[in-house]
């Protein structure tokens, strides 16, 4: 019996059209990564189960795969690239000069139910600081992030700060006190953007038995956001201050970000504050991250992370510090595809070469390897067939320039070049001739 080709739910096969946008996306953000002096490292798919477990939100925790390994072993999949980071910092922290500045790219897994751009099997490209308190690597992060959405020729975007401390300061003004509660409170505000602030309600008087006064107080505290890039903003929250040393902490520090901020050619508008993002993953300690395309809100966030001052301490009595945030590449792809900012390309070839007799297939390897040498990407069509089927299949790949070999009642061998985009041909062309004119474009 036949088995039926099927993908497995949840999961996704990519055709050479998307995989090619995201191979292209991956080496812009890696060199975004390396122009600020991050360096590569790679961990296992594969960790421990006790490495991973009770290390995300409760939410998280029921999405994790895990399972015994042939060796009886309890192990599972990563649900993130920060758990793994603080094993491996722990593990090789005196083999690695400090602060430690690292990006990895690399897929993960999480059981949650698939939704647009949001799968079970994932791409996260992360870069973090490890050993270091100085405000000025937060404010690095939210340069490497303006930079990457930059590199992917995003314009339209917005990075949302907050700070934990801001959060823990409001949480307990309003008498919610124990940590544990505080985490709860967190992780449902978290959920504003998907529940809406009525589904917010519910599950904090649920959760938390909390009255509609302190609830009501709770949302409009937290939903205080900077409108534009407005210079007034800390002035009028600094009131805040006076509510209790959490709330002073986190506003101070995001006055020093800023002021670190303002000296750089960014665009002040891309950056704002909004007390109402929290970040669900219960080891960020200090100032979080999200970000979103303005034309596309309802995709949620497409780089989010944070400060996490403890994380270590699982594996370690040393603390070290970290910073960082992470681009989920899978759903930015699916936003580019909605918004039109994807190549339709299924190719990395700029030329290929097409024969209209098989005698000249070894004269066309050799010229494609010519072109190689030249640092132009070719491709070779495999048959002596129909010109008119040759070119379809350049027109449909996305060739920019097809070189044809054939011959004319002169000359025994002729080389004609096509522009598939503007339609120009040339024909009885030298090599160097052709390799001017794609390197002109």
């Amino acid at each position: 019996m036949l088995v039926v080709p099927r993908t497995l739910s949840g999961f996704k096969d990519r055709l050479p059209k998307e995989a090619m946008a995201k191979e292209k996306l991956l080496n812009k953000v890696s060199k975004v990564f390396q122009s600020f002096g991050f360096v590569p490292i790679e961990t296992p798919h594969l960790e421990y189960a006790d490495i991973l477990i009770k290390q995300g939100s409760d939410e998280i925790q029921k999405e994790l795969y895990a399972f015994k390994d042939h060796g009886g072993r309890d192990v599972a999949l990563r649900f993130d690239q920060t758990v793994p980071l603080a094993r491996f910092i722990s593990q090789y922290h005196n083999e690695v000069d400090l602060p430690f500045k690292r990006y990895v790219i690399g897929n993960v897994f999480r059981g949650e139910r698939a939704q647009r751009g949001r799968y079970r099997e994932f791409t996260q490209c992360d870069f973090d600081f490890i050993g270091s308190n100085s405000i000025v690597c937060d404010a690095e992060i939210v340069e490497v992030i303006y930079a990457s959405m930059e590199s992917l020729g995003i314009e339209e975007f917005t990075i949302w700060l907050n700070h934990r401390e801001i959060l823990n300061g409001i949480c307990k003004y309003f008498g919610i006190v124990e940590k544990s509660n505080i985490e709860t409170t967190l992780r449902i505000i978290d959920k504003l953007d998907k529940i809406g602030k009525d589904g917010v309600c519910i599950e904090l008087k649920k959760e938390l038995n909390m009255t509609e006064k302190k609830i009501q107080g709770l949302l409009e505290a937290t939903n205080i956001k900077q409108i534009g890039a407005s210079d007034d903003f800390f002035e009028e929250i600094a009131p805040m201050k006076q509510w209790n040393e959490e709330l002073k902490k986190g506003i101070e520090e995001l006055e020093k970000m800023y002021e670190i901020l303002s000296n750089l050619e960014m665009d002040r508008d891309t950056y704002r504050i909004n007390f109402s993002i929290a970040r669900g993953l219960g080891y960020y300690t200090g100032i979080v991250y999200e970000t979103t395309l303005n034309r596309l809100k309802s995709l949620g966030s497409v780089c989010s992370g944070g400060r996490y001052d403890d994380l270590t301490r699982t594996f370690s009595k040393e603390k070290l510090s970290g910073v960082g945030a992470s681009i989920g590449i899978d759903r930015l792809l699916a936003g580019l595809e909605e918004l039109g900012l994807l190549s339709n390309k299924s190719t990395n070839a700029r030329i290929l070469i097409s024969c209209m007799h098989e005698a000249y297939f070894s004269y066309a390897r050799a010229l494609a390897e010519s072109f190689r040498r030249s640092n132009v990407n070719t491709e070779v069509y495999p048959e002596a067939t129909k010109l008119k089927k040759q070119f379809s299949y350049a027109h449909s790949k996305g060739h920019e320039f097809v070189v044809v070999i054939g011959e004319d009642e002169y000359i025994s061998k002729t080389i004609t070049i096509k522009n598939m985009t503007s339609g120009m041909q040339l024909d009885r062309l030298s090599f160097l001739k052709i390799l001017e004119i794609i390197k002109e474009g």
